[in-house]
């Protein structure tokens, strides 16, 4: 067996190609059902965001599959392969899993150590369990790459540095203020760079925001998403008076307010300190307002070099996350390559059983005076020599079996004790994943340090 992932994402397509790859979550679980149905298609889950459409597949072959997958695509979005084929990825068995777990540990995202991406590689694993489309193979590795991802975030600084301009500059406010609960805020524009720095504002716990902008059907609308209160802009001087933060982000040439202007509102609120954002281009807010006392100014600059510092932060946390990956992965890989082991191991019993059945029938045949008392005797007896000349044998396969060669060391034992003709023809393991699917598919699995109920 295989597994393969194909799929494109913000790096390899633009926006509106991207859209018309995206899965409506009420047609996500018709979509997973119909992967699974396809040409040698074993399990599969599909992980669709706005960022990122991937479908991940265990397959039954490594020829042609990822072309079998490209062709269910063409098949469910309504395009030819030749439309889309530029923007896609595909990644292979070793490859594929650690695409996997990096993508859930926020590694592959475009604000690297996001946590929302976790989410959603857990809810479509949980989607693709419900619908039967997973087994033994995905249950694993799916359980493994989320329990890594929470162990990396809990482990690591991966996700404590703001690297949003609109988050460090909310961030920022924090270190003055501690919370934003019962400050007001006061917006000057309503671009989409002040929604952003609303919605953290929201977030945060802001709970009084007012809106103003030169054309006031904008304010009236961005003051209306967060249940704020839109106001003419030649109301803001006396806006700024009552306003505990100020974001200011608008179109203008020139500076909407001076350092006289900030003056005179800290005349009106002396013990008060007022924290100012100016996140435009160029700048709103003159910058010797810096020289108000109790006032603290940022500009995009200031906002762009904390984001700069800490998305290298990031960066390095993010090693350490890859040294962790390397080692679940490795983790994983010794339990698959163990997953033959069981059924070689009860075939081998299986065969020890039979023969053992059939001396003794012959036995009670060739010496009928034995008494029932003397055959229990030869059948402990017989028994317990069978189980220790076993013994030694099946432990060593086991402990064989994970191990780099561990497939050639199942081959040889199986040939040696001649089982062949119980393990059926191909002895692949696939047949051990569909032997165990059922039991496994349900309870909590380990690997390593990991477990995920």
């Amino acid at each position: 067996m295989h597994i393969i992932v194909v799929g494109l994402n913000y790096r390899t397509a633009p926006v509106e190609v991207r859209e018309r790859f995206a899965i409506a979550p009420e047609r996500l679980s018709e979509a997973v059902r119909e992967l699974k149905r396809w040409k040698s298609v074993l399990e599969g889950v599909i992980v669709a965001t706005c960022n990122r459409t991937e479908l991940y597949a265990v397959v039954d072959r490594d020829h042609f599959c990822p072309q079998h997958v490209r062709n269910f695509m063409a098949a469910w979005f309504g395009m030819s392969k030749d439309e889309f084929a530029p923007y896609l990825y595909t990644h292979e068995d070793e490859a594929a899993k650690r695409h996997l777990f990096r993508v859930a540990c926020g590694l592959d995202s475009m604000v690297i150590g996001e946590t929302q991406i976790l989410g959603q590689v857990r809810d479509a694993f949980l989607l693709a369990q419900r619908e039967g489309t997973t087994g033994t193979i995905f249950n694993a590795l799916f359980k493994a790459a989320v329990t890594t991802a929470k162990k990396a975030h809990a482990e690591t600084g991966i996700g404590e540095n703001a690297v949003s301009v609109s988050y460090a500059a909310i961030e920022l406010g924090k270190r003055i203020f501690g919370s934003y609960r019962g400050k007001r805020v006061l917006i000057v524009g309503a671009g989409k760079m002040s929604e952003l720095t609303v919605k953290h504002l929201f977030a945060s716990g802001a709970e009084r925001i007012d809106v103003t902008n030169r054309t006031l059907a904008r304010a009236e609308e961005l003051a209306a998403r967060f249940g704020g209160q839109a106001h003419p802009f030649d109301a803001l001087p006396a806006l700024l008076a009552e306003a505990d933060v100020v974001i200011s982000s608008t179109g203008s040439r020139e500076t909407i307010l001076s350092k006289a202007d900030v003056e005179a509102a800290m005349r009106a609120r002396p013990s008060r300190p007022m924290f100012m954002i100016d996140i435009a281009v160029p700048r709103d807010l003159a910058p010797d307002i810096h020289d108000v006392g109790n006032v603290y100014l940022y500009d995009i600059d200031d906002l762009e070099g904390i984001v700069e510092t800490n998305l290298e932060l990031r960066r390095r946390e993010s090693e350490k996350i890859e040294a962790m990956i390397a080692d679940e992965l490795a983790a994983f890989d010794q339990w698959y390559r163990s997953l033959g082991v069981g059924p070689v191991i009860r075939a081998l019993q299986e065969k020890a059983k039979d023969i053992h059945q059939e001396t003794m029938e012959s036995m009670r045949n060739k010496l009928p005076d034995l008494t029932e008392h003397e055959l229990k005797i030869i059948h402990k007896l017989t028994k317990s020599m069978l189980n220790q000349m076993m013994h030694e044998p099946i432990q060593r396969v086991k402990e064989m079996a994970p191990e780099r060669h561990g497939d050639e060391a199942l081959e040889y034992f199986t040939k040696l004790f001649a089982l062949e003709a119980a393990l059926g023809a191909p002895s692949e393991k696939a047949d051990a994943a569909a032997a165990t699917s059922e039991r496994e598919e349900r309870r909590p699995l380990q690997h390593g340090s990991l477990t995920l109920a």
